[in-house]
């Protein structure tokens, strides 16, 4: 890949897209930071963006994209690529929460998730894929969890969708090294972190189905503080954003496929099922006599 890569970001109102942007940016990357209303709802924040691409003499543009509408992401990328003559690298952030009892979420929100934290990324990835086919060079990562490992009471529609995403990354890798495309996809795991998510996350609407779990409810807040650490000083998200522009720095064929980011008692279990998962392909691929992809099976941080 060339020093200066032009990088798509997607959800980069806030929490670890907007780092993340930012970070690149400031690493002399050419960055198109995308988010959807950027003239309406989320104009502050693509105001914000653009003030500091200014400021700091940033090569930052905002980019207007939703992730669930095909012809919002199809005309984004194409775009860029026309006005950035290629596209080296594309971040798959864009992602929405979930904090209720499953069997309390109607089939339009059960859909919501699925189509920005599923669609949206197989809609991106299949924007990008062409361009970055046909320049025999290209990176795609994606921001995962490691509830994307091992899901957990009241999270469980969002560990659903990150479950799925774990599965397509993992074919998409197979895939793309079996065509020897020269590109490259990896997944970023991380933990909790104190961001925006859980306030923009999606609260289950059918009230009836709520009613009885209202006494676990109540301890959720408590759960959190569990998983944030109890008393110890919060996480720093910028962690995340770190971990993202390494795996871009790194060579090509070197990068592992699944990188974990966080604190101690929160990743061990995704690290270890991660080497698991590495070894059930290689025997799966063994046996129907293909070659296993050859990139490095994962990596905490």
């Amino acid at each position: 890949m060339n020093a200066n890569k032009v990088i798509l970001v997607t959800g980069t109102t806030s929490g670890f897209g907007r780092l993340t942007a930012e970070t690149l940016a400031r690493q002399g990357h050419t960055v198109y930071a995308s988010m959807r209303q950027s003239n309406k709802k989320n104009l502050p924040a693509a105001q914000e963006l653009m003030s500091l691409a200014e400021q700091e003499a940033l090569n930052l543009s905002v980019v207007d994209l939703d992730v669930t509408d095909d012809a919002s992401v199809t005309h984004a990328v194409e775009d860029i690529v026309q006005d950035a003559g290629r596209l080296d690298v594309v971040v798959n952030n864009a992602g929405v929460g979930s904090q209720s009892p499953l069997e309390a979420y109607t089939d339009e929100q059960i859909y919501q998730l699925f189509n920005t934290n599923v669609f949206g990324v197989l809609r991106v990835n299949r924007a990008a894929l062409p361009s970055m086919r046909a320049q025999k060079d290209g990176l795609i990562i994606h921001v995962g969890s490691v509830l994307g490992r091992a899901a957990m009471p009241f999270f469980g529609l969002y560990s659903a969708t990150k479950f799925a995403l774990e599965g397509l990354i993992e074919a998409f890798n197979y895939e793309l090294r079996l065509l020897s495309s020269g590109v490259e996809v990896s997944i970023v795991e991380p933990g909790a972190y104190p961001t925006e998510f859980g306030r923009k996350s999606i609260a289950a609407s059918d009230q009836t189905h709520i009613q009885p779990y209202a006494p676990l409810l109540a301890q959720l807040s408590a759960m959190r503080g569990v998983v944030m650490g109890g008393n110890d000083a919060a996480p720093n998200p910028q962690e995340v954003a770190d971990a993202i522009a390494q795996l871009i720095a790194m060579p090509a064929g070197s990068r592992p496929l699944r990188t974990v980011v966080a604190i101690a008692g929160q990743g061990e279990g995704a690290a270890i099922l991660n080497q698991v998962s590495a070894q059930v392909v290689q025997t799966i691929s063994s046996r129907l006599g293909l070659s296993a992809p050859g990139s490095p099976s994962s990596k905490t941080r």
